[in-house]
């Protein structure tokens, strides 16, 4: 009979063996879920965030309910007034949206505001000149704190810039009270001038535009709203010179593609601007947009964690000039 070469099994050694295996298997796991944990942790931590530029708008505001996503190319399944009100804050409440500036039509706002008294910031939306608000009511309305921020004051749109004499008591009344103002800046749809907005022209949306403003009003505290984009050069010029402009990065994060937005926001920190650009989603009709903004932000790897905190909610705490920021004892 031939004998056999294979070696004699030791069977303590398998049972060993066995054991460390089932134990690699455990840690292994054990880690895994810690990744989980940590990844969502560096991608979130749950930490509060300011949204600066928010809109309470009406289902058909845009012209049509159901308007698709630009981005997405799909429309929203919220398509009544109350629907978008409760899928914003349902977005809001997910990602822990503390506080945000909220504009559109005052009577709409203020139903926001009633419904989240806590969260809503109200602003004060101009894209019209025929019905701009009177002066002195909205001294009372700033007053009573139903209001905080002027803004989103949209000259562009009515083929104005800021400077146009037309806002200047609006201005002045913003200096004196100490009121926060936020204009569009930039650019807007494809085919504006050609839909809604005949006197729309891309020049009004310069930043540079807003010099004159700022000389004139010097306690005014401004952001630049969409960060400028697409005029870097002019943005950083007007933010080096004015350091109590500031800026959000509201629709840009999630509306232009990314690889744009990354390098237009990578110029902005690395012109030193780090601690004067503040997060907004821009929620207009889709309050998925909410997350998608975020992401845009969390996605920039070359962001540090502080910067993101910083973006998130420690620059529009100092710039609204809330009593508490975030320290980095609790990145």
């Amino acid at each position: 009979m031939e004998q056999s070469t294979k070696a004699p099994v030791n069977k303590h050694f398998l049972t060993e063996k066995r054991k460390i295996i089932t134990l690699l298997l455990i840690v292994s796991g054990f880690a895994g879920i810690l990744c989980l944990i940590s990844c969502q942790t560096a991608t979130n931590n749950n930490l509060p965030i300011i949204d600066m530029h928010l809109h309470s708008w009406t289902a058909g505001y845009m012209g049509e309910a159901s308007i698709p996503n630009p981005v997405t190319g799909r429309s929203s399944s919220s398509t009544s007034d109350e629907a978008i009100m409760e899928a914003t804050f349902t977005e809001m409440r997910r990602y822990n949206i503390t506080l945000a500036v909220t504009s559109g039509p005052l009577e709409v706002l203020y139903q926001w505001k009633s419904k989240e008294p806590e969260r809503i910031i109200g602003g004060v939306h101009f894209d019209e000149v025929t019905s701009l608000p009177d002066v002195e009511q909205l001294r009372k309305q700033f007053m009573s704190g139903r209001l905080g921020v002027l803004g989103e004051l949209v000259a562009q749109h009515v083929g104005l810039s800021l400077n146009d004499s037309l806002f200047d008591p609006y201005l002045t009344l913003a200096e004196e009270l100490d009121i926060p103002v936020g204009v569009h800046t930039g650019l807007g749809p494809e085919g504006t001038p050609y839909t809604c907005c005949p006197k729309f022209r891309v020049t009004y949306g310069n930043p540079i535009l807003l010099e004159e403003v700022l000389v004139k009003h010097p306690k005014l505290r401004l952001y630049i709203m969409h960060g400028g984009w697409p005029y870097l050069e002019e943005t950083k010029a007007i933010m080096s010179v004015y350091p109590q402009v500031y800026a959000d990065l509201a629709t840009i994060s999630w509306i232009i593609p990314r690889e744009e937005f990354h390098e237009y926001l990578k110029d902005l920190i690395r012109a030193g601007f780090g601690k004067r650009l503040m997060f907004g989603s821009d929620q207009m009709v889709w309050p998925e947009a909410i997350g998608m903004a975020i992401e845009g932000i969390e996605s920039a790897k070359f962001l540090s964690k502080e910067e993101k905190r910083d973006i998130f909610y420690n620059n529009a705490a100092r710039f609204l000039r809330l009593k508490e920021t975030l320290d980095e004892s609790v990145l």
